[in-house]
């Protein structure tokens, strides 16, 4: 998972299937200048992120999924997959975009 290809649809982008994500893993497409995370959680569940933690940027995609979260690999900020909000006693938000899954393609709304 590497490019975004588009979907006959106008906001939706087909980034890949969830077997090209390890379970409890995340692989990056890249939009432009950002790289977006998308994680996979142990029950099939798929979140995407903007690729950099609130707190200094760190590669969310090489963090622990856990729980519903990814917690940051460089100062253990535990990050909401859903959200994108910082847990805990500490604050900010990275961004996250809505996952459509058909059957096991995964896609991508980058609009909304």
């Amino acid at each position: 998972m590497n490019a975004i290809s588009r979907d006959t649809a106008i906001d939706w982008r087909h980034v890949g299937t969830i077997d090209d994500i390890p379970a409890q893993g995340a692989r990056c497409v890249t939009n432009g200048a950002m790289t977006i995370a998308v994680f996979r959680t142990a029950d099939d569940r798929v979140f995407a992120l903007e690729d950099k933690c609130p707190h200094r940027n760190g590669p969310l995609s090489q963090g622990i999924v856990h729980d519903g979260c990814v917690t940051c690999p460089l100062h253990n900020w535990v990050i909401s997959l859903e959200t994108g909000a910082a847990q805990g006693a500490d604050e900010g938000r990275t961004a996250s975009f809505p996952i459509r899954l058909d059957g096991r393609d995964i896609y991508l709304n980058l609009t909304a």
